[in-house]
C-alpha cells in the first residue's frame, strides 16, 4: 500500500483505473484538521488516497530505461514523468533504487507512476544500451532499432564497469568540454527523445 496526497495525483490514480483502499476527502468523510494532521505537504492536501502497489501497471513496452541504484526519489519521479511523456516506455528498477511509491517520487512523477509500467531491472526487455559519461559511442550514432532499454547508473557513481560491459552497446551523450556529466534524469530524457525522434 502507499498513500497519495493531493487532488491532482489522486485523480490521476483514479483515471488510470486504480481502486483506492481508502479515500479521504475533506468535508465528505474527514475534517480538514484531521487530514492536515497526517499530511506531509507544506499546504495540507484536501484528498488522500491509499492505493495498492500491485495495481500499478506492469508489462513490456518496446522502449524503456533500466535504472541501476538510482537512489534519489526526485530523479526517479522525473524519469517516470519523462517515460510517460516520451514513451510509451517502461522503467526497470534494480535493488537499491528509490521507492517509486514514496511521497517525493510520487509527487515528482506528476501522476506518471499510474501509467508507466515498472519492472525488475533483470527483466527489462530489448537490447541494452548503457549510457556512460565518457568513452561510449556518440548516442546519435548508436543503433536504436527494435526493442531498446537504456541503462543508467546512480547519481554519484554512474554505471559500474561490469554492468556497462554486460550491455549490448555503450553510448555517451556529447557535452561541452569541461562538463563532467548530465543529471541521470536529464540523460534519460535525452535518450528517450533520441529514440522517439528516430521513430
Amino acid at each position: 500500500m502507499f498513500a497519495v496526497e493531493g487532488e491532482d495525483l489522486v485523480d490521476a490514480g483514479l483515471a488510470a483505473g486504480l481502486e483506492p483502499e481508502e479515500l479521504l476527502v475533506v468535508g465528505e468523510n474527514v475534517s480538514a484538521e484531521l487530514l492536515a494532521s497526517v499530511s506531509t505537504l507544506p499546504h495540507p492536501a484536501r484528498r488522500i488516497a491509499v492505493f495498492r502497489r500491485a495495481d500499478l501497471p506492469s508489462g513490456p513496452r518496446p522502449t524503456g530505461v533500466a535504472l541501476w541504484r538510482v537512489g534519489d526519489p526526485g530523479n526517479l519521479g522525473a524519469i517516470l514523468r519523462t517515460a510517460d511523456a516520451l514513451g510509451p516506455a517502461f522503467v526497470a528498477l534494480s535493488e537499491g533504487c528509490a521507492d517509486p511509491t514514496g511521497p517525493k517520487a510520487v509527487r515528482a512523477s506528476m501522476g506518471a507512476l499510474f501509467r508507466v509500467p515498472l519492472v525488475p531491472f533483470d527483466e527489462a526487455p530489448g537490447r541494452r544500451v548503457a549510457l556512460v559519461a565518457h568513452g561510449g559511442e556518440p548516442l546519435q550514432e548508436v543503433d536504436l532499432s527494435g526493442d531498446v532499454a537504456f541503462v543508467l547508473g546512480s547519481e554519484r557513481e554512474g554505471l559500474p564497469a561490469e554492468v556497462a560491459a554486460s550491455c549490448d552497446a555503450q553510448a555517451t551523450i556529447p557535452v561541452e568540454p569541461g562538463a563532467e556529466s548530465l543529471n541521470v534524469a536529464a540523460a534519460a530524457a535525452l535518450a528517450l527523445y533520441e529514440r522517439r525522434r528516430r521513430g
